[in-house]
């Protein structure tokens, strides 16, 4: 061809050709398609393969077998030699006639189904008898959110173990608690972190109950009637109950559920993100507190050798890794009003403007949960404890916060209550105004010890002013907490602790 042309012509063609070789090139390259960045960047592959496509596809056929056998089983002429077929092709999935199948007749169950059958040729005719596409798409759902609720349970005990360990090492180390944002009495780091432990443990009362408490939809028929398995095993309902038992037993289940429609209750999608959007909850209000503290130079989360800050500014130590936490809880929170509205928008016995909505939500609200526990183990197996700064914080405030101790001890030697207290009020008023107007330190202190109407020494002051006498039962709470509701769960679940996850971006 190029020798038919011009030297003009054949650097034309050639250009044509290179661009069009470049364009393909392009195309097919692994970063000109998007990623969702679930994949890329943030959750493990254990989760990222229990919403795989691979993972979804061997399910459905794991149903059909599950199916078939349990119907061979009651009877109706399905061989021996069939089943086997059937099993010996569970993992062997010819995506491309599915993809093409698809394209032909708009229906992935039924392009799976077409591709199975090629595979199958002597069982071809008894794939999915009986059953609709929920058979598979609804029971494969509740297989995979039951499996990835396993592995977030086992996460989220490895994150009440790490805060746990920390509350009880920290039960004893005063620092400033607040209300408003604003300094107001003392507790321990301890107790604070115990607190955050405390939303953890609950979230993971939740979890274990919605585990425990899952069923698989079992084979209701294109309404939920059953009406087909009736006419299969001619008007037996005894058969058609255990149908549903034989398959239930094989998938792991012993349980199903006893009404449904065409799908199961969307509602059991609103319980199941309820539970991951408690989660974010409890995540998002530790990271907040973690970013606070951090700019108070007191916790800091872990930050390795050779981790930026900022592009801009060497020095800068952010708390990269808390904002994330809280950026993925906010996606989840939100995420909830999606099955919300699914639930509620359920005509009759069904309608399809649920798939494409759970084909995105369930996924990707349990790879951000996923993603958020992994950054909640990475942060909790290593927390900064900066104590000399605590300790500075929390002497700054102390003065004020021992104004009703003082009192107390002074009205003790025979002070007059009222008079007290007014003396206190306008001491107080003068060392705040040194503070706030002069940027000075606390000199509450001195004014007290130069106060001949308080009737106190210095040394009953001072004795007054150790933080370890403002915590209260801090540290006993901790110990209690740890004792009562946290070992105990650790113990029974000693086996299923994931914590640890180190490979983070």
């Amino acid at each position: 061809m190029l020798q038919n042309l011009n030297i003009y012509g054949r650097i034309v063609w050639l250009k044509w050709f290179y661009k069009d070789v470049c364009l393909k090139i392009m195309i097919n390259s692994e970063n000109n398609t998007y990623k969702s960045p679930f994949c890329s960047r943030y959750s493990s592959k254990e989760m990222l393969y229990i919403f795989s496509e691979e993972k979804k596809i061997k399910t459905w056929r794991k149903l059909w077998v599950a199916l078939s056998r349990a119907e061979k089983e009651l009877g109706l002429p399905i061989s021996s030699k069939q089943i086997k077929e059937l099993e010996d092709n569970i993992n062997i999935i010819d995506y491309e006639t599915a993809k093409k199948r698809e394209k032909i007749v708009k229906h992935d169950v039924m392009a799976q189904i077409y591709a199975y059958a090629k595979q199958c040729k002597n069982a071809a005719k008894i794939i999915h008898l009986g059953a609709t596409s929920c058979y598979v798409t609804d029971n494969a759902d509740i297989i995979a959110m039951k499996e990835a609720l396993k592995l977030i349970k086992k996460k989220l005990l490895g994150v009440i173990k790490l805060l746990c360990d920390f509350a009880f090492n920290t039960r004893n180390i005063p620092c400033l608690s607040y209300t408003h944002l604003q300094p107001a009495q003392l507790t321990t780091v301890g107790k604070r972190a115990a607190l955050w432990t405390q939303d953890f443990y609950m979230d993971f009362l939740d979890i274990s109950s919605i585990i425990e408490n899952l069923m698989l939809l079992g084979s209701k028929g294109a309404t939920g009637t059953q009406a087909s398995f009736l006419e299969l095993f001619k008007k037996d309902e005894k058969k058609i109950e255990l149908l549903e038992k034989k398959i239930a037993k094989e998938m792991g289940f012993d349980r199903v559920i006893c009404l449904s429609g065409q799908t199961y209750s969307r509602k059991i999608d609103f319980k199941i993100l309820s539970v991951l959007s408690s989660i974010a909850q409890s995540s998002m209000k530790f990271s907040y507190d973690m970013r606070i503290l951090q700019s108070f130079k007191e916790l800091e989360e872990p930050f390795e050798t050779n981790q930026i800050g900022s592009s801009a500014m060497p020095y800068k130590r952010n708390p990269m890794k808390s904002e994330r936490i809280t950026a993925l809880s906010r996606y989840v929170l939100t995420n909830l009003l999606n099955t919300s509205f699914t639930a509620g928008t359920q005509f009759f016995e069904r309608t399809l403007d649920d798939s494409a909505n759970r084909r995105i939500v369930i996924p990707e609200s349990f790879l951000a949960v996923d993603a958020i526990l992994n950054l909640m183990l990475n942060i909790c197996s290593n927390i900064t404890i900066n104590k000399k700064v605590i300790e500075k914080r929390t002497l700054k405030e102390l003065p004020f916060m021992a104004t009703e101790n003082i009192m107390m001890v002074a009205t003790k030697k025979g002070g007059n209550r009222q008079k007290i207290h007014e003396k206190l009020r306008k001491l107080s008023m003068e060392a705040a105004a040194i503070v706030k107007e002069k940027g000075e330190e606390n000199d509450l202190i001195d004014r007290l010890e130069k106060e001949d109407d308080l009737n106190l020494e210095k040394e009953e002051i001072e004795k007054i002013l150790k933080p370890e006498n403002f915590i209260g039962l801090s540290a006993r709470q901790v110990e209690n907490f740890k004792e009562k509701f946290i070992d105990p769960i650790l113990e029974e679940n000693s086996k299923e602790i994931i914590d640890k996850f180190e490979n983070l971006i």
